[in-house]
């Protein structure tokens, strides 16, 4: 039993990595990612050698159905976003342009609550830390205190948000505060909700509220996640119609960073391809 230490590594009040060292030189090193994702879980030998321990292969199934689901609505999210934005600059009807973006929010619920579900179903660890344990399927649960569970979830409600923001977007005749409380708060916010929920999943990856990690892809992942993050605050900041006025502060750089940011998004659901078990 690797009961004799535990090394817990993380941020704040999450572990985002545990290594259990047995009185028998065995190691058994979990990562909250590595699980998440991957399912798997690394055991060293007393010689130094190392093993990946998996989850069965049910769990293994649902979890690449999950991964597959999250990949292709982010990557089509991603991509509708930028046609969004494309017409937009090209001066297209306000109705075209709304339109596009609400399909490419749609996929984009679609896949944060796909990533919502692979935190929610992910295989735990027994007390032994040598393998990992399916869980039975649940649609939602409460764990706060799960690193990955929070970032998910911010995620999903990032989505939900920014459905908001774009269903509002039909509505015609707004006044400068209508439109800045029903369509512009609701992007800022969703934009906030995707950057915590970003920096959580950095520091998953860390094990440390950031780094530089180039030959890990979920690294990459996370990195260019919030390079899109960061790119939709700009656009959504510069998209803000001061009282007084009726043209936004910036239309040209609220949607080229709509499209720029969009384009990070849709390569994020392409890497996550080969992030999987």
């Amino acid at each position: 039993m690797l009961r004799d230490e535990k090394r817990p590594e993380g941020v704040g009040p999450f572990i985002t990595r545990l290594t259990l060292r047995g009185a028998d030189g065995v190691e058994a090193v979990w990562e909250s990612r590595a699980v998440r994702r991957k399912g798997t879980l690394t055991v060293r030998a007393a010689d130094g050698t190392e093993a990946a321990h998996r989850a069965d292969a049910p769990a293994l199934a649902r979890m690449r159905a999950l991964n597959s689901v999250a990949a292709v609505t982010f990557t089509l999210g991603g991509l509708l976003f930028a046609a969004g934005a494309a017409l937009a600059l090209t001066g297209a009807p306000a109705t075209a342009v709304s339109a596009t973006y609400f399909g490419g929010g749609l996929f984009f619920n679609i896949g944060g609550y796909a990533s919502l579900l692979q935190s929610v179903n992910a295989p735990r660890r027994p007390d032994d830390g040598y393998r990992l344990e399916p869980v039975a399927w649940r649609w939602w649960s409460y764990e706060p205190m799960r690193i990955d569970w929070l970032s998910t979830f911010l995620l999903f409600a990032g989505t939900l948000v920014f459905g908001l923001n774009l269903l509002d977007s039909f509505l015609q005749g707004l006044s400068t505060q209508q439109a800045a409380r029903l369509v512009w708060a609701p992007d800022v916010i969703g934009c906030v909700l995707f950057l915590i929920s970003g920096q959580l999943a950095l520091a998953e990856v860390c094990h440390a509220p950031t780094g530089v990690r180039p030959h890990d892809l979920g690294w990459w992942i996370v990195t260019v996640n919030m390079a899109g993050s960061g790119l939709f605050m700009i656009a959504a900041l510069a998209d803000l119609v001061t009282p007084g006025e009726h043209v936004p502060v910036s239309l040209a750089v609220s949607n080229i960073g709509t499209l720029a940011g969009a384009l990070c998004f849709a390569a994020t659901g392409v890497l996550q391809w080969f992030e999987h078990p």
